[in-house]
């Protein structure tokens, strides 16, 4: 007779995020969806010691610090089956941008000196050195001059500004699911206009603003239609998270991705962030289902494996 619902095996996911972000994700869908597989989601509360609470089968979190990564180190050496998704040290790399971009300015008599820039390229994006998904690490700048970088505090990192048609392709990562999705971006910046532009322009995110021309920009996006963009090669896409969750060592992540309209077919990640906004996800609650459904089978399973191993070993050592 099959296993009823009632008998099976329920897992216990605890998760540790901050509260705007259990507001946007962790909505009645998900959990009911969850709790359908047999799957458990508990909230941590992180104002008591990790080690109190549970036990969880493996813990999903967004939160930072060492005394955090101090509790989940200790949490896992008293419960070493138990999967944490992700792995502080992978998310603290993800975090820190000068692995990620290219310039990353210290001082402001650096962004004073002219002889710093003189292969600088303008216009720039201007963002926060630290990505820890901070309101202060969403803030950006579209830099149109030199001068204008006097106004920016430091540390910032520099990044080119490619024209890219007015679309960024957003990817978001759950394990091994990949979703492609378009928005809309900054207006392109043409070369015979930008001597016009003054000073800079301060966003939070790029698929969320345009720029501060905004005559210029309704007459851009009348001309625009996001249905008509051809969205990139999904085979192309698929790889690309591919190479980032193997070197990045990380299941839960979204990156940016533009294509310079210079080459059709030449294409440029320009930002990576570490669980971010899945919530806009198209289906994000079947998704997460799914994901958290085959970890805890891969756990079930190495379990088991390991079980059956330790037996096997047994009956060597009885029988020598």
């Amino acid at each position: 007779m099959a296993e009823s619902i009632s008998q099976r095996r329920r897992y216990a996911i605890g998760y540790a995020l901050a509260a705007k972000k259990q507001q946007s994700f962790m909505q009645l869908s998900l959990v009911n969806l969850a709790k359908e597989r047999g799957i458990d989601l508990i909230r941590i509360d992180t104002g008591k010691p990790l080690v109190e609470q549970g036990p969880f089968d493996f813990i999903l979190h967004k939160f930072y610090g060492n005394d955090w990564k101090c509790q989940l180190d200790d949490y896992k050496a008293r419960n070493r089956n138990v999967v944490i998704l992700d792995s502080p040290n992978a998310i603290e790399r993800l975090h820190n941008r000068i692995s990620m971009l290219q310039i990353v300015i210290y001082d402001v008599e650096t962004l004073r000196d002219h002889l710093c820039w003189e292969g600088l390229k303008f216009p720039v994006i201007a963002k926060s050195l630290v990505a820890d998904g901070s309101a202060k690490s969403h803030k950006m700048s579209l830099v149109y001059n030199h001068d204008a970088l006097a106004n920016l505090k430091p540390p910032i990192v520099l990044q080119e500004f490619v024209n890219h048609g007015g679309v960024i392709f957003k990817v978001y990562v759950v394990g091994e699911y990949v979703k492609c999705v378009k928005r809309k971006s900054l207006p392109d910046v043409s070369e015979d206009k930008l001597g016009n532009l003054g000073g800079f322009l301060t966003f939070a995110q790029v698929s969320n603003l345009s720029s501060s021309n905004e005559k210029n920009d309704e007459l851009f996006y009348d001309k625009f239609h996001l249905d008509d963009c051809e969205m990139p090669p999904q085979r192309f896409i698929m790889d690309i998270a591919r190479g980032l969750r193997e070197a990045m060592k990380l299941n839960l992540f979204n990156f940016d991705v533009i294509r310079d309209t210079r080459f059709g077919n030449r294409y440029l990640v320009i930002d990576i962030n570490y669980f971010l906004g899945y919530a806009k996800m198209p289906l994000y609650e079947t998704v997460f289902a799914d994901f958290f459904w085959d970890v805890v089978s891969k756990k079930e399973g190495n379990t088991t494996a390991a079980m059956n191993l330790d037996a096997k070993e047994s009956c060597v050592g009885r029988s020598g």
